[in-house]
């Protein structure tokens, strides 16, 4: 899928583990490591981003990455990334037909660049094409950036669950917003 004349989608497949794993390691380690205990960002690194678990992850039922690439940027290496899981839903999420938003992640010197954008506005055209009407996520409640992208893109908050990093229990807005709103696209 082209979104622009230099950005393109991808989907990834169980050949792409070890490149999603190292991929989502140093997006992940690039987007929190700053505001978490070293200790407990490389335990959590350690585990999330195994090749044995990514691939395991690829191949779950209703599991959907998207691997982005800007030939502007550097056409070898994907830019970032989204993985989609179908089935996936909390008691807070209440829209029909739920996906999940698991991760969405921007290499650290590509942010600002209109990939993120790019990412959700593909993750929102493969859940349409898939039957899904509501998509919902978990995003750190201490992570602004993240929440007012979210919320551009006309997420909203409906409740809060824990995401553990290592031995710190941390809050997770849980954010949904339905397919069709096409209007609410930033």
């Amino acid at each position: 899928m082209t979104l622009s004349r230099t950005f393109h989608i991808r989907h990834g497949t169980t050949a792409d583990a070890e490149m999603l794993a190292d991929l989502g390691r140093r997006t992940f380690g690039d987007a929190f490591a700053e505001d978490n205990q070293s200790d407990d960002m490389e335990r959590y690194l350690a585990e999330a981003f195994t090749l044995e678990r990514v691939t395991a992850e690829i191949e779950q039922p209703g599991s959907m990455f998207l691997i982005g690439y800007d030939e502007a940027f550097d056409p070898q290496r994907p830019v970032g990334y989204a993985r989609l899981l179908g089935g996936s839903t909390l008691e807070q999420v209440t829209g029909p037909k739920p996906v999940e938003l698991v991760r969405i992640y921007v290499e650290h010197d590509a942010i600002g660049g209109g990939h993120g954008s790019a990412l959700m506005r593909a993750c929102l055209q493969t859940v349409r094409e898939h039957g899904y009407e509501t998509i919902w996520l978990g995003a750190w409640e201490l992570n602004p950036r993240a929440l007012g992208f979210y919320e551009r893109w006309g997420f909203e908050a409906v409740g809060r669950r824990d995401f553990v990093i290592g031995s710190d229990v941390q809050k997770d807005l849980v954010m949904q917003r339905r397919v069709g709103d096409r209007e609410a696209e930033a």
